[in-house]
């Protein structure tokens, strides 16, 4: 059924989805087997989807660990707090400071991102990224993936730390990018 809404998402509307189907599960542990889970007390996830990244983060998050959930499609956002009523949501990742000021939720440990940046402007990239760095605490991580290297140059100006590895058990394959802020 997710793939199915996913699939129609994307046909819809292909600028705001970026994908023809949810991300692997090869991808998904990819992106959260070496996070420090035991030590993170509020995370958030952009670009939620059907919620592939977020039933994991659900797993393996400390059961006192606030949890973000950011999704602007309203049906699969209204799916994702049907499902987990007890995470906090909001629509756009370009508020996410003020949403945890809003919803008074501390500054990040961790963000995990499926947002498709290479279909945004410029404007909206940097905006976005600014604000993930303001949100993060001080050597907080910033996991994204993405199906070219085109984020590069803006996460080296903005992160101390990048690796970037590639996943081909992916459709498509996809670069991660693993970044520490400041």
């Amino acid at each position: 059924m997710d793939r199915m809404l996913f699939l129609k998402k994307f046909i819809d509307e292909p600028k705001k989805i970026g994908s023809l189907t949810p991300s692997s599960h090869f991808l998904v542990n990819k992106m959260l087997n070496d996070l420090p889970w035991q030590d993170f007390s509020c995370v958030a996830e952009l670009g939620a989807g059907t919620g592939t990244f977020t039933e994991q983060i659900v797993a393996r998050m400390p059961s006192d660990c606030n949890f973000l959930v950011v999704e602007q499609d309203d049906v699969m956002r209204h799916m994702l707090e049907e499902k987990y009523p007890s995470l906090f949501y909001e629509a756009f990742a370009e508020n996410l400071c003020a949403t945890l000021r809003r919803m008074d939720l501390p500054p990040l440990d961790c963000v995990i991102s499926g947002l498709p940046f290479a279909n945004m402007d410029e404007e909206l990239r940097r905006q976005i990224i600014g604000n993930v760095c303001r949100a993060l605490k001080p050597g907080g991580v910033f996991v994204m993936f993405q199906y070219s290297l085109q984020m590069r140059k803006l996460l080296k100006e903005n992160f101390r730390d990048v690796a970037i590895d590639f996943l081909l058990l992916n459709f498509p394959p996809a670069f991660v990018y693993t970044c520490k802020a400041a």
